[in-house]
C-alpha cells in the first residue's frame, strides 16, 4: 500500500464518529482533533447510505484507514461543522498508486 504523502495533508480537522442512534437520538464518540487531512470546497452529487442523491459542500482526503462512519461530525478547519455523507477508501493493491480516504461532506 503506498499511502499519498504526509505533506498533502496541511489541513487539520476534528471527527466525532457516528456510533448510531441511542433513545435521545444520535450518538457520536468522543471527539478525535487534530485529524492530518486535505479539505476542499467542491459543490458536487453524491448518494447517502440509503441511495438518495444528496450535495456536498465539501471533501476531505485522508490517510487510508481513516475512522470516520457516514453520520460522522467533522469539524472542518474554518470552524464548520458538518457531517460525512459518504466515505470512500481509494485503493490500488499492487499497482503502486497512492491510496486515500476520501469523506464528501454536507
Amino acid at each position: 500500500m503506498t499511502a499519498l504523502p504526509p505533506w498533502i495533508f496541511c489541513h487539520r480537522i476534528t471527527i466525532e464518529p457516528y456510533e448510531g442512534r441511542g433513545a435521545y437520538g444520535e450518538v457520536w464518540g468522543a471527539p478525535v482533533p487534530d485529524v492530518p487531512a486535505l479539505v476542499t470546497h467542491t459543490v458536487k452529487k453524491v448518494r447517502n447510505p440509503t441511495g438518495d442523491e444528496v450535495t456536498s459542500t465539501a471533501q476531505v482526503y485522508a490517510a487510508p484507514g481513516l475512522t470516520c462512519p457516514a453520520g460522522s461530525r467533522i469539524t472542518l478547519p474554518d470552524g464548520r461543522t458538518t457531517k460525512a455523507v459518504q466515505v470512500s477508501p481509494h485503493t490500488a493493491p499492487g499497482l503502486g498508486l497512492p491510496e486515500c480516504t476520501e469523506v464528501s461532506c454536507e
